[in-house]
């Protein structure tokens, strides 16, 4: 690459990342829904017509804003876990919870982009789907090492409930129970319903030490994916 070609390289990464700075602005103070190219553009003092240069459409800057966002949770769950990662699959469990918590209360308005009220007229990509698999596919390892190591304590499968278990197990972790499954993606949604109530306010009046009380139901998550402690043996279904 020559020198000019590296300076346009350098140039359009940073025009790149004030566009979406200026959108995240935007998202803080007006919400998804009323994101606007042409206002960005006017705040960085920008033609509209160079900015499609870099988002063709507001989809575009949505899309590119949502993985970032998706890639940063993913990230400090991640780191997270690297911190705990010699210790038990519970504690290891618990410790990716935190840290999606934690980075909830840091960055509330990206977190509501992701995990919020659908933006009308927006439908996702595909290309969403790798980062905003990172915290799933994590918990799903901790699940499976102590699936492969001392064992899970889980009640039986319902019998009504196998065939959309089979085919949930098939589509995210083959290798686990059908039943482990069916629980991990019901932790799953309960984990992000306690984040979304303590951030979105429903927890006013009602839940004061909110650390105390998130990290205690972390736990019970954990206890009903069946990461025991102490471990209690294969009971795996």
């Amino acid at each position: 690459m020559s020198s000019t070609q590296g300076a346009r390289a350098r140039a359009r990464i940073e025009v790149t990342a004030a566009i979406k700075d200026e959108a995240r602005r935007q998202l803080a103070a007006e919400g998804a829904a009323r994101l606007s190219l042409r206002a960005v553009a006017r705040e960085l003092g920008m033609a509209s017509s160079a900015l499609y240069r870099y988002f063709p459409s507001r989809d575009d800057l949505l899309t590119a804003l949502i993985i970032d966002a998706y890639d940063s949770l993913g990230e400090a769950a991640e780191a997270a876990h690297a911190a705990v990662a010699d210790t038990g699959p519970r504690q290891r469990w618990i410790a990716v919870c935190e840290a999606v918590r934690g980075w909830a209360l840091a960055h509330p308005h990206e977190y509501a982009l992701i995990y919020g009220t659908p933006v009308p007229g927006y439908t996702a990509p595909e290309t969403t789907v790798p980062a905003a698999a990172r915290v799933g596919l994590l918990l799903i390892g901790i699940v499976r090492d102590a699936h492969r190591g001392t064992g899970l304590a889980l009640p039986s499968l319902p019998a009504e409930l196998r065939p959309e278990a089979e085919r949930m197990a098939a589509d995210l972790a083959p290798d686990l129970p059908p039943g482990v499954v069916t629980l991990l993606v019901a932790a799953w949604a309960q984990l992000y319903g306690l984040v979304g109530f303590e951030l979105f306010g429903q927890f006013h009046r009602v839940v004061e030490d909110r650390e105390a009380f998130f990290r205690h139901a972390a736990g019970q998550l954990a206890q009903g994916v069946g990461l025991v402690y102490p471990q209690q043996g294969p009971a795996s279904r």
